[in-house]
């Protein structure tokens, strides 16, 4: 049986040996619109129907089964969340990035309604910022983004956050406030979020705590996820984008001090990306460089931060081709599988204290089809983005050869989210 994704190697080296030619806007006939938009909605159900959960109003990580009703059979039970198990991050579990996820769908939401202004999008947006008001607010612990709530267990979460799930969290916030799709009470709410958001950052991260905005239960992250300053470069603008954020929402001046105070450090730190960082931290670098652009008002500070914007676009790019060619390498059936019932896999990590099940070969399958989506998503994430020809073709041909209906990878989720912000930038 032929590797759905071996043709992607043809567009991959094109796209390694572009020139600065091929930026232009030439049209390419490989895949037409009339494949591409079925087979992005095709994914936009999948994720909905598998992926969502109502109870909860959140996605999560993996199926571990495509039979109905049991693709998410593996997640926490309440007891195991009561007693932290298997690690207090919930680390293998299918539900530590339901943060990450909900606020990459208030992005998908903003963007697929700026193309069909479609009426029934509202209430979509508006399911999935209950699950995100939900993670910040069940606890009772003011401004704490908690990486998700189990289906099994409405009432408590995993104690430790992270830098990158609060990240995701504000900018799809921050997307959902300024667009169409929110209404004036749901901004009500969104300010109040943002505020005990921000005001848990002033608290905490400061040098006393090392700069870490502490668990649920207020004890310092042993991992260091939870750092929020004097950290790597594609970390540096995450504390004044959350400033930013707040400021703008709330019109609080204290937000905009505090913006202020990080933002030129972080724009300076944030020029020198590390280019071997996996998809996901270039995108949440991205993520946070969106906000500074857009809200930044010195034109010479804007501009710096636009031409990182574009360094960092250009990196994923390079990305794209790297995970193009190891999907390359995968077989349809590995591609198909499930994730495993973290309960039962034979391998478990000690990391710092934190036992962390392994998902073994599965999480190659999981981690390359998820990167795909990400770092093609990023360039085309600068103001008025110059993607290359070759890139365009190499997102319509995964496109439509993805099998979406054979997969498990919360990856789907950037899939859609690439389709759409390219049709918003007016591309494919």
């Amino acid at each position: 049986m032929p590797n759905p994704f071996l043709s992607l190697l043809i567009s991959v080296f094109a796209l390694v040996t572009l020139s600065a030619a091929t930026l232009s806007g030439a049209a390419l006939v490989n895949e037409s619109p009339q494949q591409l938009a079925p087979q992005a909605e095709k994914a936009w159900n999948i994720a909905w129907q598998r992926f969502f959960n109502p109870k909860t109003e959140l996605f999560y990580d993996y199926l571990s089964s495509y039979e109905p009703g049991q693709e998410l059979t593996h997640l926490p039970t309440a007891d195991e969340v009561k007693r932290q198990y298997p690690n207090p991050c919930g680390y293998g579990t299918g539900m530590e990035d339901c943060m990450i996820l909900g606020g990459a769908m208030l992005s998908v939401l903003s963007d697929r309604y700026d193309v069909t202004q479609e009426t029934s999008l509202k209430a979509d947006a508006r399911r999935v910022f209950s699950g995100i008001k939900a993670c910040v607010t069940v606890h009772g612990k003011e401004g704490f983004v908690a990486r998700g709530i189990s289906p099994n267990y409405l009432g408590g979460v995993y104690i430790n956050s992270s830098r990158d799930q609060v990240t995701h969290c504000v900018h799809g916030l921050w997307r959902y406030y300024h667009s169409p799709l929110c209404d004036e009470p749901t901004k009500v709410e969104i300010r109040s979020l943002m505020t005990a958001i921000a005001n848990r950052m002033i608290k905490n991260v400061t040098p006393e705590n090392g700069y870490d905005f502490l668990r649920a239960d207020d004890q310092p992250c042993g991992l260091g996820i939870c750092k929020m300053w004097e950290v790597q470069a594609h970390e540096a603008a995450r504390l004044p984008m959350i400033y930013a954020v707040a400021w703008d929402v709330t019109g609080n001046e204290a937000f905009h001090q505090e913006y202020r105070r990080y933002v030129v450090p972080a724009v300076e730190q944030s020029a020198h990306p590390d280019e071997k960082k996996p998809a996901y931290a270039m995108l949440q670098m991205q993520c946070s460089l969106e906000v500074l652009y857009h809200l930044e008002t010195d034109a010479a500070l804007k501009t710096r931060i636009r031409e990182t914007m574009v360094h960092v676009g250009e990196i994923a790019m390079k990305r794209t081709a790297e995970t193009g060619a190891r999907l390359a390498q995968m077989s349809p059936e590995m591609l198909a599988m499930v994730g495993p019932d973290w309960r039962h896999v034979p391998e478990w990590k000690n990391q710092k204290g934190y036992m962390n099940p392994q998902w073994g070969e599965y999480r190659k399958v999981w981690h390359n089809i998820r990167e795909a989506g990400e770092s093609a998503l990023v360039p085309m994430m600068v103001n008025d983005p110059k993607i290359p020809v070759a890139q365009q073709e190499w997102m319509r041909k995964f496109l439509v050869q993805s099998d979406y209906a054979h997969m498990s990878s919360c990856g789907i989720v950037y899939h859609i989210a690439m389709y759409w912000k390219a049709r918003r930038e007016g591309l494919l």
